[in-house]
């Protein structure tokens, strides 16, 4: 999630814009992309709400950030700050009501310490150096939305506290083993795609409205029988030779199994919300059982992929398909008005 922004060019003066909101004196300074390498010729009003320093060149804080009472949202994104740099952010008492940081695209080798921040609801440390959640256990149980995607942690952990967290994603790590999640009651999405990760363990999660695992080293769709509040569920790019375990799945309006080593299409005729259905890249060998196997979401169904398997190559392919599918609007990349 990022903060409100007001459009900015680079090389223009800062501007400080008045909200048209209820609270006349909520204010947002907007920085991205100035290419600022400190912030001494910027002011900053005691009534700023949000400040973006999105894509500067940052590699220390200014200390007036932390006299800034009202903020709620704080953006540090795409600058080149690092651990010893974010030291002094552990100290800024006036900053305790803030609700948004984001420390994404920086230098950071660890989960810096935020928990002066006790009314936090938004916490983004995607795309760093972090080799550990070691940390995390310090960060405000207010929670809502955790990002620590594209960085190098191998184990989950220190999450258990997170009882109001919706989303959490941490795709693009080094994670084989999905575990902890016991205590995320309120979880609706989760995101551990380019992972590492063999076994499929949702820990008892029941509410989850989203799943990624794309990429990772599945042999099998088992794992979420217990998910029937899950709406997406995307798998592609695993070593699924075998659609099972999905038929409780009553909810779900979009599944990807693309990219795996599949050769029938099963387990999914009770599916009857399913849109989107992604089969491409596999080992389907005809139409045959198709028909049968999307009995109960032929007439919801609208798109549908699957091309790259040898069914595809047949003659009529589209036309099969959309006698198939009535309303059907899309077959791979032909879009039907």
């Amino acid at each position: 999630m990022e903060a409100t922004r007001t459009p900015a060019a680079a090389g223009s003066d800062p501007v400080v814009e008045e909200e048209e909101e209820d609270d006349s004196s909520s204010t947002v300074l907007d920085l991205t992309s100035f290419q600022l390498h400190d912030l001494e010729s910027v002011e900053l009003p005691l009534s700023l709400t949000e400040l973006d320093l999105t894509a500067n060149r940052l590699s220390s804080l200014d200390s007036r950030i932390g006299t800034l009472s009202n903020l709620k949202k704080l953006s540090f994104r795409q600058n080149l700050i690092h651990d010893n740099a974010l030291e002094p952010i552990s100290r800024w008492d006036a900053l305790s009501a803030l609700e948004e940081l984001v420390l994404r695209d920086n230098k950071l080798m660890k989960i810096p310490d935020v928990s002066i921040f006790k009314k936090l609801l938004v916490f983004d440390v995607s795309f760093n150096e972090i080799t550990s959640l070691h940390g995390l256990c310090k960060v405000s149980n207010t929670l809502k939305e955790l990002y620590v995607s594209k960085n190098q942690v191998s184990k989950i952990e220190e999450i258990d506290h997170f009882y109001d967290l919706l989303i959490l994603e941490l795709g693009c790590n080094r994670v084989r083993v999905m575990e902890n999640f016991q205590n995320l009651t309120n979880l609706q999405e989760l995101w551990l795609g380019r992972n590492r990760i063999k076994v499929v363990n949702l820990c008892g999660l029941k509410c989850i409205k989203k799943i990624s695992l794309q990429s990772n080293r599945l042999t099998s769709t088992r794992g979420f029988e217990d998910c029937v509040a899950l709406e997406e569920l995307y798998l592609s790019h695993n070593g699924i030779a075998k659609m099972e375990g999905l038929s409780s799945l009553v909810n779900l309006r979009v599944l990807d199994v693309s990219s795996n080593k599949i050769t029938q299409v099963n387990d999914i005729q009770n599916l009857t919300q399913l849109e989107d259905l992604w089969l491409n890249d596999n080992q389907i060998e005809s139409f045959e059982d198709l028909a049968e196997a999307v009995a109960g979401s032929k007439e919801k169904l609208t798109t549908i992929y699957l091309e790259n398997n040898p069914c595809g190559k047949t003659q009529n392919y589209s036309a099969t398909l959309r006698g198939i599918f009535p309303n059907i609007q899309q077959i791979d990349s032909d879009v039907f008005a």
